[in-house]
């Protein structure tokens, strides 16, 4: 059991994970070995995942999650296979940890008079110093 949180807890199956070749440099080493990883898990299909958490979780994951409800990570940011499945893994509890409570709506709020008037008296204060900045006129 992969545990997310205390009432979210993915079983081992639900994962999958394939190794793939990493993009960029690294020499004559990244063309022969497949040290990237690419985690693929069913949100759709799983138990574990309410329908209000997968809507905020296709809300949050933009194309990482597919129309059949599959969410698809890369990691390729380590040089070793099992770091990158360690940081993919990581990412996929964090992802769901985020989409697990909804967010709280913000209450739309007026500025306060009293701050209207310190934007307007510091407003004040920084044209009366450009004012001194100016030419001075000769009186001859």
């Amino acid at each position: 059991m992969i545990a997310v949180s205390e009432n979210v807890k993915l079983r081992e199956e639900e994962v999958s994970y394939r190794a793939v070749r990493a993009s960029g440099p690294g020499g004559q080493h990244v063309n022969t070995t497949s040290s990237a990883i690419q985690l693929r898990f069913n949100a759709k299909k799983s138990p574990a995942i309410t329908q209000a958490m997968f809507n905020r979780l296709r809300l949050v994951a933009g194309r990482k999650l597919n129309t059949e409800g599959v969410l698809t990570l890369r990691a390729e940011a380590h040089s070793s296979q099992h770091r990158n499945k360690e940081d993919a893994m990581q990412r996929l509890i964090q992802l769901l940890k985020s989409v697990e409570k909804p967010q709280k709506h913000r209450k739309t709020t007026r500025p306060t008079k009293a701050s209207k008037e310190r934007r307007l008296s510091s407003k004040a204060q920084a044209s009366a110093l450009k004012k001194t900045r100016s030419k001075v006129k000769n009186f001859d």
